[in-house]
C-alpha cells in the first residue's frame, strides 16, 4: 500500500517561486515599469507600421514584412505578458534580442538594399526596444526601496 505525503511537491507553491512572483508583482506596479511597458507597445507598433510611414521601397519588401512581424510580436508579447506580471519579467530578455534584430536586419537580410531613411528608422526603433527591454529587465533586479 502506497503512503500519501502530506506535503505538496508542486513547484507553483514552492516558497522561492512565490517570493519571486511577489517581487515581480511589486516591480510591475511601479511607474517605471508601467512607462517602460507602455513605451514598448508604442515602439512595437511603430516597428510594425514603419514600412508604410517611412515608405520602404519595393526592394525592401522582405524587410517590411520582417518589421511588421517583429513589431506585432513585440506588442503582443508586451500586452499579453504584462497582464500576468511574472511572465512578462520572465520573458523580458526577448525584447532586447528583438531590438538587436531590428538593428542588424538591415544588413543580414538577403536581397535588400534599404534606403538611408529605412535604415535609420530600423536602427532607432531597434535601439528603443533594446533599451526598453533592458529597463523592464532591470526593474526586477532593483532593491525594493529603489523601485
Amino acid at each position: 500500500m502506497a503512503t500519501q505525503h502530506s506535503f505538496d511537491t508542486s513547484m507553483a507553491h514552492h516558497p522561492d517561486i512565490v517570493a519571486l512572483r511577489d517581487r515581480f508583482d511589486r516591480a510591475a506596479g511601479t511607474p517605471r515599469a508601467q512607462v517602460a511597458e507602455g513605451l514598448m507597445v508604442v515602439a512595437g507598433g511603430y516597428a510594425a507600421i514603419s514600412p508604410w510611414v517611412i515608405g520602404f521601397s519595393g526592394t525592401t519588401t522582405p524587410l517590411a514584412i520582417n518589421d511588421l512581424i517583429v513589431g506585432v510580436a513585440i506588442m503582443v508579447m508586451t500586452l499579453v505578458c504584462a497582464d500576468s506580471r511574472g511572465r512578462m519579467y520572465g520573458m523580458a530578455w526577448v525584447a532586447p534580442v528583438m531590438g538587436v534584430w531590428l538593428i542588424v536586419a538591415n544588413w543580414l537580410m538577403n536581397g535588400i538594399n534599404p534606403a538611408t531613411g529605412t535604415m535609420i528608422s530600423n536602427i532607432i526603433v531597434g535601439a528603443c526596444v533594446l533599451v526598453l527591454g533592458a529597463a523592464v529587465m532591470g526593474v526586477t533586479t532593483m532593491k525594493p526601496e529603489q523601485t
